[in-house]
């Protein structure tokens, strides 16, 4: 496995180029046998290439942003559905550039043709790739040291192998061991391994576990502390011969709230436009199911502990919690009303919370903004979740995309941190864009049971 190593990055590259390069050349296809003679004034030459150009430049984009090229990584049905999307969204992308071209409408039945041959050439070519991957790259043999000195620690250790057997096509964890055995039987141990993964072990010891396994170049995973997340995001200076790292921890500066902030306004000030007949209607519904409130508002916290009403459709019947109890929500809550249950699933409850964006309440990326019952009690378990709070609650983030209907308060925090210590105008972009993919998951529905209370 290790003298392939070296080449995966090179193999992931030829294997995703091909595939571009194929539905580039079906588009072409389709291009100059269905559309280009439509045109007015059909291009010649250089300009046929431009438009074959923007299309794989388009396809290309979006099965970065959606994993679509990491072929192995990612479990098959994964790397299909994010390739699927990807042809979906760049197809009716392109439609609609050849209709402006062609100042009409065209048929759509070549693009349509078009993207179900190149769904079909997907899914042929994603089993194809993977089973490369696999070939290749065998599952990792994996030895797991973990800390002892607290019992969250041990549990953690546990939680983490049971994720990671879900994916035995990539580690299998043969072994797991206290590193409270020391370093002289742990080195002894990690000699017979492919990678080694440190898990909750303080730092002293941690240090002396990694650099060992630099040293001897085994592979290693880290589960990350607070501070890891921290100086990850730290610049380098270099105005010295020793080497500065400078950690702002101010969250964002001046020009990102600025620019965030007419982000804001003008997304969801267009969301809220196309959406509102759905709004409508499901204002509507709900009254008429059970001559309820049509909206639903509880206090969560915002950007410095700030307390606000976020504004929701209510998707449960009317009084569904007691003043002063947390009753979180379960598959087939009989609290949830019949509308409820179609607006959750389709994540039309959420809504009313562009109106909150819309005031400065909210931002439209950020940390979910939890129940201030929940700060209170995460803060007493978590010194850190404070944390979380340096920019706006928003309606996605990174906890929102990436994590499951079972991370922890704790994962869910480092998520978030990860956000706020890496912010770009190009990350909230590109999070928006993989919020749309989340949308259609099962699993992320149950990701926001609790929260959707």
């Amino acid at each position: 496995m290790k003298k392939y190593e070296q080449y995966k990055k090179m193999i992931m590259f030829l294997l995703g180029l091909f595939m571009v390069a194929v539905l580039t050349a079906a588009y072409g296809y389709v291009w100059y046998e269905h559309y280009l003679y439509l045109v007015v004034y059909p291009f010649l030459g250089k300009g046929n290439l431009l438009v074959i150009l923007i299309y794989a430049i388009l396809i290309a984009f979006f099965l970065q942003v959606y994993s679509g090229y990491k072929f192995g990584y990612l479990k098959l049905g994964d790397v299909i559905f994010s390739q699927v999307l990807s042809i979906v969204i760049t197809n009716v992308i392109t439609y609609f550039q050849i209709s402006l071209i062609g100042r009409s409408l065209f048929p759509v039945a070549p693009m349509l043709g078009l993207t179900m041959t190149e769904i079909i050439f997907s899914v042929v070519w994603s089993t194809f790739a993977s089973t490369i991957y696999h070939k290749m790259y065998p599952p990792h043999k994996t030895l797991m040291i973990y800390g002892s000195e607290m019992k969250s620690s041990i549990k953690m250790a546990s939680s983490l192998e049971q994720k990671m057997k879900k994916r035995s096509d990539k580690y299998r964890i043969k072994e797991m061991v206290d590193v409270s055995v020391g370093l002289d039987t742990l080195k002894e141990m990690m000699q017979h391994y492919d990678a080694v993964l440190i898990c909750d072990v303080k730092t002293e010891m941690r240090n002396k576990i990694l650099k060992y396994c630099f040293e001897k170049s085994i592979r290693t995973y880290i589960t990350p502390k607070i501070s890891d997340i921290i100086v990850r995001s730290a610049d380098d200076i270099h105005l010295f011969d020793t080497p500065l790292l400078l950690c702002r921890n101010c969250g964002l500066n001046f020009e990102q709230r600025v620019i965030k902030r007419l982000m804001d306004i003008v997304i969801s000030l267009v969301i809220l436009t196309i959406t509102s007949p759905i709004m409508l209607v499901t204002a509507i519904a709900i009254k008429a199911y059970d001559h309820g409130p049509a909206f639903f508002k509880q206090k969560r916290c915002t950007i410095n502990g700030k307390v606000f009403e976020i504004l929701k459709f209510r998707s449960m019947i009317v009084d569904a919690e007691k003043p002063g109890m947390v009753i979180p929500a379960k598959d087939r809550d009989p609290r949830i009303t019949p509308v409820g249950r179609f607006i959750r699933a389709t994540r039309i409850d959420e809504l009313p919370q562009l109106i909150n964006v819309l005031k400065g309440e909210m931002s439209i990326v950020g940390p979910r903004p939890e129940r201030v019952e929940h700060v209170e009690k995460y803060s007493r378990d978590i010194p850190e979740f404070s944390y979380r709070l340096k920019v706006k609650g928003g309606l996605t983030g990174y906890a929102q995309v990436l994590g499951k209907y079972n991370t922890t308060a704790y994962d869910k925090l480092k998520l978030d941190l990860m956000y706020i210590e890496n912010y770009s105008i190009a990350l909230d972009l590109k999070l928006l864009l993989m919020t749309i993919k989340i949308v259609f998951s099962k699993e992320s529905t149950e990701g926001f049971e609790e929260e959707n209370n």
